[in-house]
């Protein structure tokens, strides 16, 4: 049995999302963001020194980072989400496995964190703008006709790249992202994650 450490409005609604695509169970450990700071809660301390979610705990064992959680499950339970490793769709796999959580968040919380400084955070926001466009313009680019990143159906890579691609529909890029857009819309719904919506509650990016 698993259990999803769950941060309310965060990347552990992948976890949640991938645990629901492969059929396996799993329990959920609630916890909210301060309703003024949007930090994490203290208890989250409790259970890894930086108090971060998403946490994966396997048999007391506490698995961290979305990436490895990712690589974890899909190792065990469902190989048919990363390409064979003999092609080349794996390599882009694995360039967008750490995209998503490398590149394409750093933007992201960089415009998050500097937003809260107000006029003292205006000489970044150019910048901090124009790599965020860059990144989903990027993001744009690779998308199939299928509708997909690596392969023609579901892959690791389309969970990971599930959130900032929720974040930058979210920022109203949808017009002029329209692949994307169509990729988030047909990711959320799906009947998996359409269950892990349902169990990890409220999530301001669906």
């Amino acid at each position: 049995m698993f259990t999803v450490h769950h941060l309310n409005n965060s990347r552990s609604q992948r976890v949640l999302w991938l645990l629901e695509e492969l059929g396996l169970p799993y329990e959920i450990e609630h916890y909210q963001r301060d309703s003024v700071t949007n930090l994490a809660p203290p208890a989250l301390l409790a259970k890894h020194p930086l108090g971060k979610s998403p946490m994966l705990e396997v048999d007391g064992r506490i698995i961290t980072e979305s990436g490895a959680i990712v690589d974890y499950l899909c190792a065990g339970f469902g190989p048919q989400l990363v390409p064979d490793r003999d092609t080349d769709a794996y390599i882009s796999h694995l360039e967008l496995m750490h995209f998503a959580e490398g590149s394409a968040m750093t933007p992201i919380l960089l415009q998050l964190y500097v937003g809260k400084l107000g006029e003292a955070g205006a000489p970044l926001a150019p910048r901090i703008t124009q790599q965020l466009e860059s990144h989903f313009v990027y993001m744009e680019s690779l998308l199939r006709p299928s509708g997909h990143f690596v392969q023609d159906e579901l892959s690791a890579a389309d969970i990971m790249l599930s959130f900032p691609a929720e974040i930058a529909i979210a920022q109203g890029q949808g017009k002029n992202l329209p692949k994307l857009a169509g990729f988030v819309a047909s990711m959320q719904a799906r009947p998996a994650y359409q269950r892990a919506l349902e169990k990890g509650g409220a999530y301001a990016f669906a």
